[in-house]
């Protein structure tokens, strides 16, 4: 069998990786894992949110998730505790670097860091096998785990970096929903830069694995955005979205993500603009200060005006 091929999705949270995922996912031989460094947490020990399949069942109890636990061989929930641990010491953002020396054979590879992604390699194996043998999709987005398995010569591994403005991004973050906790603007904000810089690192380390998209962008021409997202991961054909937005999701088996990535039928790719109405003057100043690095690179304004109760960019 060929390496697995990997669309590894990077960024901070609420970029709308899960319906790219779930978009990716309608086409032949493409499996959208969904946000997969979860699985041990959220499916498997059940100690997080948000942690039902995609095709709403149990995680453990899941037709395909269950013969990809059982694979492993030996304990499930004694697996799933030493790969939580080798997760929060090896692949937290603040390790971005030092994966991305060993990657580049720069740097000698941290102890236990071969066993936990040749883990994680081993599950991609095994989805290639179910359903993902032209691609398989993860939406983890922690770009230290992204950085270490570029160094791996048994996976091709493609990251994709989604960014979407920080502004709606805090806003989305506002508010408690059964899966999240709220956080305030300015520490949204703190992530999304931190995220931000450290998936930007890959992009030097390694450019002609890597691929920046803005959310806006997606949401205003999503064929031509899927279209190009489908050439960089390396598959063929048309893009299974149309030119309005409109998708038809089936069945997936997400192992944790978005709440709506449990949802089937027709979607629509367009922008969420509630952000507009629902922050006030101090919110959209909190959440910009720890953005300013970045806005300009990407194309974000810096400063908003506000018009018939709601935020423009000028």
């Amino acid at each position: 069998m060929a390496d697995p091929r990997v669309l590894y999705i990077t960024g901070w949270m609420r970029c709308g990786s899960t319906l790219l995922g779930n978009v990716l996912g309608e086409l032949p031989g493409v499996l959208h894992a969904g946000e997969l460094h979860y699985l041990w947490r959220n499916g498997v020990l059940g100690a997080g949110t948000n942690s039902t399949c995609g095709c709403g069942s149990a995680v453990t109890a899941c037709g395909l998730w269950s013969r990809v636990i059982a694979a492993g061989g030996d304990g499930r929930h004694e697996t799933a505790r030493r790969m939580v641990r080798a997760q929060r010491a090896l692949l937290r953002t603040r390790h971005t670097r030092a994966r991305l020396a060993e990657s580049r054979g720069t740097a000698e590879r941290a102890p236990g860091l071969d066993a936990t992604v040749g883990r994680t390699a081993a599950i991609y194996r095994k989805l290639a096998g179910l359903g993902g043998d032209r691609l398989v999709v993860d939406g983890s987005k922690y770009p230290a785990e992204a950085a270490a398995l570029l160094g791996r010569t048994d996976l091709d591994v493609r990251v994709l970096h989604v960014v979407r403005d920080p502004r709606p991004t805090a806003y989305s973050y506002k508010r408690a929903k059964d899966y999240i906790d709220p956080m305030s603007p300015a520490r949204s904000s703190g992530y999304w830069t931190a995220f931000n810089i450290a998936s930007e690192l890959i992009g030097r380390a390694h450019p002609g694995r890597y691929l920046r998209v803005r959310h806006e962008d997606l949401c205003r021409d999503p064929r031509r955005v899927v279209g190009a997202v489908m050439r960089f991961a390396g598959l063929d054909g048309e893009a299974p979205v149309d030119e309005t937005g409109r998708v038809a999701l089936g069945r997936n088996h997400t192992v944790t993500g978005n709440p709506d990535r449990l949802s089937k039928g027709e979607a629509v790719i367009r922008a969420d603009e509630r952000w507009r109405a629902g922050l006030t003057v101090r919110e959209i100043a909190a959440a910009t200060g720890p953005a300013l690095p970045l806005l300009t690179r990407y194309g974000y304004p810096l400063l908003p005006i506000k018009e018939a109760g709601s935020w423009i960019w000028d």
